[in-house]
């Protein structure tokens, strides 16, 4: 079973409205990092549930971040890795946010 289809695909993002130009890897917005509960496997487009997914953690593991979203609408839950094209300072305002409401 295949567990990864390459798509290359330019999208609007739902959340901030930006024009993103696909790579075939693209799986998120570059600017806000908001993604789309579209596929069961990435890129297989299989999913019926069409949620916007936020961007809720920041993971760093062996050197490499990852975006941790999960779907507003269903609950669904999926990492995907930080680009070189992402907003870095996006990826950190989610971690500092992430740390500022585990203190409360």
């Amino acid at each position: 079973m295949k567990m990864f289809s390459r798509r290359e695909e330019d999208f609007v993002c739902e959340n901030c409205g930006a024009k993103v130009i696909g790579n075939g890897y693209t799986n998120h917005c570059p600017q806000c990092l908001y993604s789309k509960h579209v596929d069961i496997n990435p890129g297989d487009r299989s999913a019926d549930c069409g949620g916007l997914m936020e961007p809720v953690d920041i993971e760093l593991k062996d050197g490499k971040y990852s975006i941790i979203h999960k779907c507003k609408k269903c609950g669904f839950v999926r990492k995907n890795k930080v680009s070189d094209q992402d907003n870095f300072e996006a990826v950190l305002d989610i971690s500092r946010n992430k740390t500022a409401k585990l203190k409360y």
